[in-house]
């Protein structure tokens, strides 16, 4: 069978399982006090050109949007978040257990806008009856989308202003950010993302490593006593030189931006070559996600050698599926995934 369902079914690149063996039989202190998270946050916060920044490390993803989103917020405050939105829609209900709402809207391509955003601040502060609906807080955006879109400059320093002038956290799930960066089409950077945004995480569970993501909190006392509001959403690892062992291997000789690099190559061949043989992309992405549409009696055929992800069903007789390149995808595997194609 090939595995193009997501980017996550692999253990870890081989450096990084060399760099845990190397160190497996090592005595350190606890809770991401070593000198390997240390070592670690300091060269994030390099790549991030923040020298100020905060940076603290998850087990995962919905760990980290759980415990940022509930540190951000006042009781009475929601989050912005498109509809497709990985809070919205994948988290099954994280964000609303800790007692906010998920403020939804229409998105285009997975992408909100900042014309949308500042929409729905007039309406909230317009309304007469606002003492009795869920405030705007913050704004969560994804980059990449669920879809597999990036948000160009323009779009994300427009959505700057509008969340400073309005006094909300703009803050960016990058459980993918990996796949972002790399695309040939992205003109966003890690220090733009640390320019623009008030906190964003980078994902190296679907890039490389075992587990784990890394929250970069841009202004230093932000959110107070955050160490203790991650430790009572048990988001907090004790072995934490595991998480900084393995950020720190990522982010020496390039090695996170190079496995982003090679997953986005082979999309794009996978890309290319649905194209020439006239399949539907129903959602033009340029980063590691191909979303395609396939007969139903086209997919049961392709299931018996090639597992990839359901999307949805636009009509009785059409599948909407996602193949996922990863950081461990070959050129064998595509190869061969085409062949079927």
């Amino acid at each position: 069978m090939l595995y193009f369902a997501s980017d996550y079914q692999e253990g870890a690149h081989p450096r990084i399982m060399q760099r845990l063996l190397e160190t497996n039989l090592e005595s350190t202190e606890g809770y991401g006090t070593d000198a390997y998270c240390t070592q670690a946050k300091e060269l994030i916060r390099s790549a991030c050109s923040c020298p100020q920044a905060e940076v603290h490390f998850f087990i995962g993803g919905t760990q980290a949007n759980a415990t940022v989103i509930s540190a951000v917020l006042a009781s009475y405050q929601g989050v912005i978040s498109a509809r497709t939105g990985h809070i919205a829609g994948h988290e099954a209900g994280a964000i609303e257990l800790g007692g906010h709402k998920v403020i939804t809207c229409p998105e285009q391509d997975g992408k909100i806008s900042a014309s949308q955003i500042q929409d729905l601040v007039t309406q909230y502060e317009q309304d007469g009856n606002r003492d009795h609906l869920v405030m705007p807080g913050m704004v969560y955006l994804s980059q990449p989308t669920e879809y597999g879109t990036i948000y160009s400059l323009s779009e994300l320093t427009a959505i700057s202003e509008v969340c400073r002038k309005s006094g909300l956290f703009l803050y960016v799930d990058g459980a993918r950010l990996a796949y972002a960066l790399a695309c040939p089409d992205n003109d966003v950077t890690l220090p733009d993302l640390a320019r623009l945004t008030d906190g964003f995480y980078i994902g190296g569970t679907k890039c490389g490593l075992l587990f784990g993501e890394a929250f970069v909190l841009t202004t230093p006392g932000r959110l107070p006593h955050f160490f203790s509001i991650i430790k009572q959403h048990g988001a907090l690892l004790a072995k934490g030189r595991l998480l900084g062992i393995q950020f720190g291997e990522l982010f020496k000789d390039g090695l996170y931006t190079e496995l982003g690099k090679q997953a986005v190559l082979y999309a794009d061949l996978i890309r290319s070559a649905l194209s020439s043989k006239g399949y539907v992309l129903p959602i033009s992405c340029p980063t590691n996600q191909i979303f395609v549409t396939l007969e139903d009696a086209q997919l049961k055929a392709l299931e018996e050698h090639v597992v990839c992800s359901f999307w949805e069903k636009p009509d009785a007789c059409h599948t909407v599926v996602r193949i996922a390149t990863s950081w461990a995808t070959t050129q064998e595997q595509v190869n061969s995934l085409i062949d079927l194609l």
